[in-house]
C-alpha cells in the first residue's frame, strides 16, 4: 500500500543531500511531481538554487540550503527547514566524497582524503540521522535512505577508500534499522550511473552509462511499497540483470 495516498492535506516531506544535480536532483524532481516538499542541500549554491526555482514550479515548497555536509550547524539548519515545512518523512543520504579525484590505488591513496570519505559518507550522514531522528519517530513513514555503491559490496582496484566507506555506511544503515524498528532504513546501491561523480572516479571511462533519472523509478517503488529495511540495488528492483 501507497501511504502516501491516504487522503491527507499533509504534504509528505524530505530531505535530499547532494540534491543540485545527478541522482539527488532526478528524485527531487520525482518527488516534486507526486507533491512531495523538500529540503535540498549542496555546496554549489548557484546550481542549487536553479533546481529549487525550477522543483517549486510543480506548486511545493523547496528550502534550498547551501552548505558542507560535514558542518554540524548546517545539518541542525536541514533538520530546522523540514520543522518549519511541518516534519520529516524521508531522509535521502546522497552527498558524497570519493576520497581522490581521479581514482588511485591504496597504496597512493592520501589519508586526508580517505578521512574527508569517510566523514562525508558515514560521518556526517549519521550526524544528519541524529539530527533527523525526531521528525522521523513522528512520522507516520519515517524513512532514510542511504546511498550505497557496489563498491561497498564488491573489491574493485582503486575504489577502495570510497568502497570502505559506504561499506561503513551499509552497516550504520543495518544497525539503525535494529534500533529504530519503527523507520524504514534502506541502504540503495543505484548501480552505475552517469554522473559528475563517476566523471571525476574515471575521467579516462567513455563508456556509456544510464542518466540518472533512470533509476529513479526503483527509488520510488521502495518509498511507495515499503519493504522491510535492508540494502537493495536498483538494477535488481527494475529488473535489470548487471
Amino acid at each position: 500500500m501507497n501511504v502516501w495516498d491516504e487522503g491527507t492535506d499533509v504534504m509528505p516531506v524530505a530531505i535530499i543531500t547532494g540534491a543540485s544535480k545527478g541522482l539527488g536532483r532526478a528524485l527531487a524532481e520525482a518527488l516534486a511531481e507526486r507533491g512531495w516538499e523538500l529540503v535540498l542541500d549542496a555546496r554549489t549554491a548557484g546550481v542549487l538554487q536553479e533546481t529549487a526555482a525550477a522543483l517549486g514550479k510543480h506548486g511545493v515548497r523547496v528550502e534550498a540550503l547551501p552548505g558542507d555536509v560535514t558542518d554540524a550547524a548546517h545539518r541542525t539548519a536541514l533538520a530546522a527547514a523540514a520543522r518549519r515545512l511541518g516534519g520529516l518523512d524521508l531522509l535521502v543520504n546522497n552527498a558524497s566524497a570519493l576520497g581522490a579525484e581521479p581514482l588511485v590505488r591504496l597504496e597512493d591513496l592520501a589519508l586526508d582524503g580517505l578521512r574527508r570519505a569517510l566523514e562525508v559518507n558515514v560521518v556526517a550522514a549519521l550526524g544528519l540521522i541524529q539530527e533527523a531522528l525526531p521528525l522521523l519517530r513522528d512520522s507516520a513513514a519515517g524513512t532514510v535512505i542511504d546511498i550505497s555503491s557496489d563498491a561497498a559490496a564488491e573489491a574493485y582496484e582503486t575504489w577502495g577508500g570510497y568502497g570502505a566507506s559506504k561499506a561503513a555506511l551499509d552497516h550504520v544503515s543495518a544497525v539503525l534499522a535494529e534500533e529504530e524498528p519503527g523507520l524504514r532504513v534502506w541502504a540503495v546501491d543505484p548501480g552505475d550511473m552517469n554522473t559528475d561523480l563517476y566523471a571525476a572516479a574515471v575521467p579516462d571511462d567513455e563508456d556509456p552509462r544510464p542518466a540518472p533519472a533512470s533509476v529513479v523509478p526503483a527509488f520510488l517503488r521502495l518509498i511507495e511499497e515499503r519493504p522491510a529495511s535492508g540494502r537493495y540495488a536498483a538494477p535488481a528492483l527494475l529488473g535489470v540483470t548487471r
